[in-house]
């Protein structure tokens, strides 16, 4: 498995909870922090789901 998937879930998590602790607080700055932080930690996440395809194709 690709750490970057692992990474990437781990960002995301983090990122939700985050993003739900402003939505509650009503800091809005801390949610958009967590929605940005959830974003970036899904992207990561898929570059490590190509590349774990990539190295099952190739046998590597």
């Amino acid at each position: 498995m690709d750490k970057n998937r692992i990474e990437g879930t781990t960002k995301q998590v983090k990122g939700s909870v985050k993003e739900a602790i402003g939505k509650l607080t009503g800091e809005r700055e801390t949610e958009a922090e967590g929605a940005a932080e959830k974003t970036v930690g899904k992207a990561q996440r898929k570059v490590g789901e190509v590349a774990d395809k990539v190295l099952d194709k190739t046998g590597g």
